[in-house]
C-alpha cells in the first residue's frame, strides 16, 4: 500500500474527495477540513494499492492537486486491515509488480545530480578497484562494487528516456559523463602516487592475473552480462524492492573496467587501457539498453492491467460541472 497526504484548496476538496471515494484501488480515506495553513486548504489522507496508484495520481494531477495543492507519498510497508486486502484484491495486477511511475522517477532523480558526496564515492570505488586489479584480489574489486554510486544515474537515464524527461536525462548523462573521467583521473595519480611510493609497480599489472584479468578482455559475456544486470537493476527499482545488492551487481561491469584503464593508462600499457574503456562503454550501454526495454516492457503490461477508465471518469465529469475556482 501507499500512503497520500494531500492540500487540497477548498474549491477542490469536494471533487478530490468524490474522487478518492469511487476508486475501489483506495482502502482508507480521511479528511481534515480547514487544517492546512500553507497553502490553505483541506488535508486528506488516504492508503491506494500500489497497483492502482498511477490511476489515482493521475486523478489528482488532472484535476490540478499538484500544482494548486500538494501530493506526497508514502510507502506503507506494513497495513492491517480488510478493507486495504479488499482494495488490492479488486485492483488489477499485483503490488510488488506494480510501477508507480512517479514514485520511480523521484527516487532516481535524487540519486542523479553531480554532488561531491557522488564523485568522492565514484573515486573511491574505482582507486579500491585499481588496488584490487594490481593485486588480482577480487575481495577488493568487491568491495568497491559496493561503495560504486553509479546504479543511480543510470538508472535515471533509462527512466528519462522512457518518460521523455529532458531534465533528469541531462542530470543523469552529465554524472556520468563527468563522474567516470574524474574518477579515472584521480585513480591515475593515486597509481603514480603508491609507485612512487614503493607500494605498487608496473610489473603487477603485466603479471598473471587470472582472477580479474577478464576486467579488460570485452567479449560477447560482457554484452550478456552488463543487458542481465540492467534488467535487475531496472526491476529493482520499479518493485521497490532494495537497491544496495542491485547496485552492486550493476557496479561489477563498471568500476572495475573504469579502475583497469586507468592504471593500465598511469602505467603507459595501451592495449590493456583501451580494453578496459571498450569493456566499461560496451556494459554501460548493456545496462542502459536493457533498463529501457524493461521498462517500457513493464509500461506496456500496466497499460493493459490498469484499473479500467469508468474509475477515473469522474474527475473529467467533475471538471466540466464545476466553474474554475467555485467555493464549495
Amino acid at each position: 500500500m501507499l500512503h497520500l497526504r494531500l492540500i487540497i484548496p477548498p474549491h477542490l476538496s469536494d471533487a478530490v474527495v468524490q474522487a478518492l471515494s469511487a476508486n475501489g484501488a483506495v482502502a482508507h480515506l480521511a479528511v481534515l477540513p480547514g487544517a492546512a495553513r500553507r497553502p490553505a486548504g483541506d488535508v486528506v489522507l488516504c492508503d491506494v494499492a500500489r497497483e492502482g496508484a498511477n490511476a489515482v495520481l493521475e486523478q489528482l494531477r488532472e484535476l490540478g492537486v499538484d500544482h494548486e495543492g500538494a501530493i506526497t507519498i508514502d510507502d506503507a510497508s506494513v497495513t492491517l486491515s480488510d478493507a486495504a486486502h479488499r482494495a488490492a484484491a479488486r485492483t488489477p495486477g499485483t503490488g510488488v509488480d506494480a510501477v508507480v511511475w512517479e514514485e520511480i522517477e523521484h527516487r532516481t532523480g535524487q540519486e542523479t545530480r553531480l554532488s561531491a558526496t557522488y564523485l568522492v564515492l565514484l573515486a573511491v570505488a574505482t582507486v579500491i578497484a585499481a588496488v584490487g586489479v594490481l593485486l588480482d584480489q577480487p575481495i577488493l574489486v568487491v568491495g568497491a562494487m559496493v561503495v560504486g554510486p553509479e546504479f543511480g544515474p543510470l538508472a535515471g537515464l533509462c527512466v528519462a528516456l522512457v518518460q521523455r524527461r529532458p531534465a533528469l536525462l541531462r542530470r543523469s548523462a552529465v554524472a556520468l559523463a563527468v563522474g567516470f573521467p574524474v574518477a579515472m583521473a584521480v585513480t591515475a595519480a593515486a597509481t603514480w602516487a603508491m609507485t612512487a611510493a614503493g607500494l605498487v609497480d608496473r610489473s603487477m599489472l603485466l603479471a598473471a592475473r587470472p582472477l580479474t584479468d577478464f576486467i579488460w578482455r570485452p567479449d560477447a559475456l560482457s554484452w550478456i552480462v552488463g543487458f542481465l544486470a540492467g534488467i535487475a537493476g531496472m526491476v529493482s527499482v520499479t518493485s521497490a524492492r532494495s537497491g544496495a545488492l542491485i547496485g552492486v551487481l550493476i557496479s561489477v561491469t563498471t568500476v572495475p573496467a573504469a579502475a583497469n584503464a586507468a592504471v593500465a593508462a598511469a602505467y603507459g600499457v595501451a592495449d590493456e587501457a583501451w580494453g578496459s574503456a571498450l569493456q566499461l562503454l560496451i556494459n554501460l550501454a548493456a545496462i542502459v539498453v536493457a533498463g529501457v526495454l524493461t521498462l517500457t516492457v513493464q509500461r506496456l503490461w500496466w497499460q493493459r492491467v490498469r484499473p479500467p477508465a469508468r474509475l477515473r471518469a469522474f474527475s473529467a465529469v467533475r471538471r466540466r460541472e464545476q466553474p474554475v475556482g467555485a467555493a464549495r
